[in-house]
């Protein structure tokens, strides 16, 4: 009997359990998806080192899961209790006609139940083929072969999200439960006739609470975009935060008001059609919904920023690794060792020995063949030596500006500059392909190509600096810094080199790396993979043998460059993707659940338009323009914070990525965001329709 009535309670109240089902199918497809990377990646032809990272990402993922289910629990938890608050009335009548409040939660109790098996059936069977693309995004990230590609479905992703699912649906129960055991009969049949309380906002204060408000928020705007440099510490960065935060409250708070107000004035479209019942309800919903309106925007912002920065990121690195790993193999290591050497951080003392020492005063290319490697697997090998001078360090270079030392306090301007031979720069710049350059006897040219460090340099060196080596002056060739590196790197994060001309006399002692620079001598990618192990496998007889003996070789591969970077870029982007989709979803639902509720309580009011003479056409009119300006409102604020958020964010995480790269990211955020913001707009707006349409 409880089945059957079930059954027909859910037919009858399709409509009402649409946003509810939606919200579910969604959160079910998103969690499988995210959770069957394990079983995808077996297909993947990947090297070692990418499986690690897509291990560690599979982790990251699975830790992150946990709390996407709590952010779902609740949000399943806050569209039931909708459910059960449109229904009072009709849990009214069944006590009315002898049921007991045990049968009714019994009732509720199979519902619950056949709502979760069809919504939990029906996101793991869309899960299941949207997990088949992610392979594809997978393998595409990380440049695997896909040779092998085929349908998986992972059995331990779906078991891991039923029993996920199945932990909500019972929290949503045992809340069920404790809300139909609190109602009372007399509540349950005249719900219908509650209103809530409407509450009118002086429009005065509320056009000065929204200029203030919009005041701080532009402050807090400046700050973290033209006061950027400002933002040294932790404390400091909270300031816009909180600033940020209170002001979008307020402006939801005034912001009713402040339309109303504005809108009066223009009497043409106050009294046109039902705009005036429009604001009014307008005026009366903000005005209750504060925090959760601010709270959806946030939301939205976040969703903005994290999808549009992290998808941008990647894009930029992929693109300047091409330009910052044009060799295959960078090595150095310190020249002139010390007996000891004491880390001013640590406090800890290292003491070399004399063989150590010894061997630190030749070139690279001689430690590798006493260590066993044949140097025919390198061509195009260049060496070079990096000197530093003690004297000449970024306080000389940067600190005689007080401008520079007054904005950026933190600096370490007790850094010695990397010092270079010109001829020596311009044989790795000719093999790197870049530019290379001329130096008089009395010139040098600073190189810098990490865009905040090279702004400071360029302001000093209006000035035309000048230094003095071995009783020698010599002064900037160039009023700016110009592009160089001479390390590869996952981008322009060269803070600065000084190229001198080859006549300069620089003392064996101020001789601070050797530095190789080389191609491998292979023709095939199988061969490659052969050197690059030589190199970084923890196995090879050279890097055993140098630890034998105590000797330090630090360096890079353009293979591990290219494979860690594209690694860190691919777990940046799943985790903002995955968080960026469940906070969309988490403020779409909670934004189409509250418009159903408004629209549930005013029924009444829709009912006296018609009374009125207003057809159905001016009434769903209405309807369409109420929901879509609660849609829009935290939106738009959303989409505002976003603009400047983002500046922001490539700011902080300036020579990685750039605000130019953001327009292809941005189009993906606006389709991802319009299809699922769109999808529950529609859906809100058929609900609220058919709910107004009532008897």
């Amino acid at each position: 009997m409880l089945f059957k009535l079930s059954v027909k309670n859910m037919k009858k109240s399709f409509k009402d359990y649409a946003i509810y089902f939606l919200t579910l199918v969604l959160g079910v497809a998103i969690f499988y998806m995210f959770n069957s990377l394990d079983s995808q990646q077996a297909m993947l032809k990947v090297s070692e080192s990418q499986r690690e990272i897509i291990k560690l990402m599979i982790t990251m993922l699975g830790y992150i899961s946990i709390f996407i289910a709590v952010i779902l629990g609740f949000l399943i938890v806050y569209a039931n209790n909708f459910l059960i608050n449109r229904r009072k009335r009709e849990f009214g009548i069944y006590m009315s006609l002898g049921m007991g409040k045990r049968q009714i939660s019994k009732l509720i109790l199979v519902e619950t139940i056949l709502v979760g098996i069809l919504s939990l059936s029906a996101g793991i069977v869309i899960g299941i083929f949207a997990s088949q693309f992610m392979s594809v995004l997978v393998a595409k990230m990380f440049e695997a072969d896909m040779t092998e590609f085929r349908f998986v479905f992972s059995r331990a992703a779906c078991v891991k999200t039923c029993i996920y699912f199945a932990v909500m649906y019972m929290a949503v129960m045992f809340f069920n439960t404790i809300t139909i055991s609190r109602y009372k009969l007399i509540n349950l049949l005249t719900a219908i006739k509650k209103n809530e309380e409407i509450k009118i906002k002086n429009p005065i204060i509320s056009v000065i609470v929204f200029i203030f408000a919009s005041i701080i928020l532009g402050y807090a705007y400046w700050i973290v975009t033209g006061g950027v440099s400002q933002l040294n510490t932790a404390d400091k960065l909270l300031k816009p935060i909180i600033m940020g935060i209170v002001s979008t409250i307020l402006i939801f708070w005034s912001l009713s008001g402040f339309i109303l107000k504005v809108i009066q004035t223009r009497k043409s479209i106050y009294l046109k059609g039902t705009n005036m019942f429009v604001l009014r309800q307008l005026n009366n919903k903000i005005n209750t919904t504060v925090i959760s309106m601010s709270v959806i925007c946030l939301m939205l912002f976040m969703t903005i920023c994290v999808l549009s920065a992290s998808l941008s990121l990647r894009n930029t690195m992929q693109k300047e690794l091409i330009d910052m790993t044009p060799v295959d193999l960078n090595l150095y290591k310190t020249a002139n060792l010390p007996e000891s050497y004491t880390n001013k951080r640590t406090g800890r003392t290292t003491y070399y020995t004399e063989e150590q020492r010894e061997e630190s005063r030749h070139p690279i290319s001689h430690t590798l063949q006493n260590n066993g490697l044949d140097m025919n697997k390198l061509k195009d090998v260049i060496e070079i030596e990096v000197y530093t001078i003690n004297d000449w360090t970024w306080d000389k270079s940067l600190g005689k500006n007080e401008e520079i030392k007054s904005k950026y306090p933190m600096l370490a301007y007790d850094t010695e500059e990397n010092i270079i031979k010109l001829s020596d720069y311009n044989k790795i710049a000719e093999l790197y392909g870049i530019n290379k350059y001329e130096l008089n006897d009395d010139e040098y040219i600073v190189l810098c190509d990490f865009d905040s460090i090279k702004d400071l340099r360029d302001i000093a060196l209006k000035d035309e600096n000048k230094i003095t080596i071995n009783g020698k002056e010599y002064h900037s060739k160039y009023n700016e810094c110009k592009d160089g590196f001479i390390i590869m790197s996952t981008s322009h994060t060269n803070t600065g080199i000084i190229l001198v001309p080859d006549s300069i006399d620089l003392k064996e002692e101020w001789k601070e790396q050797h530095l190789l620079i080389a191609n491998y001598n292979a023709d095939t990618e199988e061969e490659k993979m052969k050197i690059e192990e030589i190199f970084s496998s923890n196995n090879s007889g050279l890097i055993q043998n140098l630890a034998n003996n105590g000797f330090t070789i630090d360096g890079m591969t353009k293979i591990s460059i290219i494979e860690s970077s594209v690694g860190l870029a691919t777990i940046i982007v799943f985790i903002a993707i995955y968080l960026g989709i469940v906070f969309l979803i988490a403020s779409s639902a909670i934004l189409a659940l509250k418009q159903l509720t408004e629209s549930s309580d005013n029924k009444q009011r829709y009912l006296i338009l018609r009374k009125i003479g207003c057809d159905e056409k001016m009434i769903n009119k209405a309807l369409f323009g109420q929901i879509a300006i609660f849609f829009m409102l935290p939106l738009i604020l959303a989409i505002i914070h976003s603009i400047f958020g983002i500046q922001f964010a490539f700011t902080m995480m300036e020579g990685l990525a750039t605000v130019k790269e953001l327009l292809p990211s941005v189009i993906v955020t606006v389709i991802v965001m319009g299809g699922i913001y769109g999808l529950y707009f529609i859906a809100t707006y058929l609900g609220g329709k058919s709910i107004i349409k009532e008897e």
